[in-house]
């Protein structure tokens, strides 16, 4: 128990530094590994499979509403980006350019892609004639470049893994309804995939994406109060189809330009996941995205019968989970600490004893119950088991970011609660980009999160200013 002591005591405490915390635990959980380059991360192989067990279920959510894949360029000609003015003013400080190829200067700077909204208008001008060539559902998974200042392990990175989707509709309504029906499927992935609730709606003028006539967003809380932008949903309206002269012939037998949208999620979930959910002693999983849903450990495993029987027990439950038996000769002890710090959902341990009585033992993860279990029923029992870790993990991260919403009527509390206390505060607004600033100044960071999509009339007027109120809001700060 001393190697299990030692690893736990690595870990700084969750209250105590949350940021070294977090940070102790992507190393020492094997998430990522630095590079040499500020900001670009090392994946290593327990880390990449939470990303692939993501990508499988959202692009499995996309393709059931018709989405395509598709794969776009990396680098984007200055002039390209140069189409959009909004666009690529709100991305030049963090673009990264290409001016040499090989030993030759280049005649045109590249912008290393941010995002790639121009890259698919360029592509749409192409392959768009009539209304017949609409809708345009497409989808990509690649990486991104943009050069943070301040980065953090999957929050913040120089270059990150996403998808971004990019559709062209005929009319502005198809356009809008497919905005919002993708905000609903990151909506859904959270809770049923990611067992995060958030809150979601729409972003204030001054948080709009660049060139969005509107962004939509999906808010989780982390354990310490601060939010975390999770996902977005665009509309662009034709804005963008003007810039590039995208045109295509109507049922009316007129030209038309055709109304977009963007939306996309990046590996930033996994940083959500880890501050969501887990503890002092490291990880804790999500099932339905673990790289490892079951282990096996057996106890004891130099006794006759035992690892032979751990090898029955993973041969009949491999076909329904993911499973990991660990017969190396750690310690017993060493090895509960290390798939607790892994967060794996569920472990089953088994002895000679339990041999004996034909059953073993099964620990959650997220709260340490041991269940005793038939052996002829594991199968069962790890079923409802993996079930009731989501269930319990969306429960415990529910009430957090219930006990920590506040709310504010007034200036003075509003101050008060964003400088002391955290979370999300509601509270009402006038409108006014100036009270958006005035209030994230005098709170050292508050910012709007979102107007939900049910809003609550808490007062009349604004918060900050005192004018009549127009929307009700959720502030905090964020990562």
């Amino acid at each position: 128990m001393a190697n299990n002591k030692k690893m736990v005591e690595a870990i700084t405490g969750r209250d105590e530094d949350f940021a070294k915390w977090y940070t102790d635990i992507v190393k020492k959980a094997e998430l990522i590994d630095y590079s040499s380059v500020k900001g670009c991360m090392v994946f290593r192989p327990y880390g990449y499979a939470i990303w692939e067990n993501i990508q499988a279920d959202m692009d499995r959510r996309f393709k059931e509403t018709g989405v395509e894949n598709v794969y776009m360029p990396m680098f984007i000609p200055e002039s390209l980006l140069q189409k959009e003015k909004d666009h690529v003013e709100g991305f030049a400080p963090e673009c990264a350019w290409v001016t040499t190829g090989g030993s030759e200067k280049l005649t045109e700077r590249l912008a290393v892609r941010p995002t790639s909204e121009t890259l698919f208008c360029e592509h749409y001008k192409k392959v768009v004639e009539t209304y017949r060539d609409l809708p345009k559902l497409y989808n990509q998974w690649c990486s991104v470049v943009r050069w943070e200042k301040t980065t953090r392990p999957f929050l913040r990175n120089s270059e990150f893994l996403w998808q971004e989707g990019h559709t062209l509709h005929e009319t502005p309504e198809e356009a809008k309804e497919e905005t919002l029906r993708m905000l609903k499927v990151y909506e859904d992935f959270y809770r049923e995939t990611l067992a995060i609730p958030a809150v979601v709606g729409e972003k204030t003028e001054k948080e709009r994406f660049a060139g969005a006539e509107a962004t939509y967003t999906i808010e989780p809380m982390m354990h310490n109060g601060v939010a975390l932008q999770g996902g977005t949903s665009h509309y662009f309206g034709d804005g963008f189809a003007k810039s590039f002269d995208i045109k295509f012939q109507g049922r009316d037998n007129k030209l038309h330009y055709p109304h977009q949208t963007s939306w996309g999620v990046s590996t930033r979930m996994i940083g959500a996941i880890i501050m969501v959910h887990g503890d002092d002693d490291g990880l804790v999983l999500p099932p339905k995205i673990s790289p490892i849903q079951v282990v096996i450990l057996p106890i004891a495993m130099h006794k006759d019968g035992v690892l032979e029987k751990a090898n029955e027990i993973k041969d009949a439950l491999k076909g329904k989970f993911r499973v990991k038996l660990d017969d190396s000769d750690h310690a017993p002890g060493w090895k509960f600490s290390e798939y607790e710090m892994k967060g794996v959902p569920v472990r089953v341990e088994i002895g000679p004893k339990d041999i004996e009585k034909g059953q073993c033992v099964v620990v959650r993860r997220d709260n340490r119950e041991k269940i005793f279990t038939p052996i002829d029923k594991l199968d069962e029992t790890i079923e409802k088991a993996l079930q009731d870790v989501h269930d319990a993990m969306y429960e415990k991260a529910l009430r957090n970011m219930k006990e920590k919403t506040n709310v504010a009527t007034t200036y003075d509390e509003f101050i008060k609660l964003g400088k002391e206390q955290g979370g999300f505060i509601k509270a009402m607004w006038c409108g006014d980009s100036a009270c958006e600033d005035k209030l994230k100044e005098d709170t050292g960071g508050v910012k709007s999160r979102c107007i939900p999509f049910e809003e609550e009339h808490l007062a009349d007027t604004c918060v900050c200013c005192g004018k009549p109120a127009k929307h009700m809001v959720y502030w905090g700060k964020q990562y």
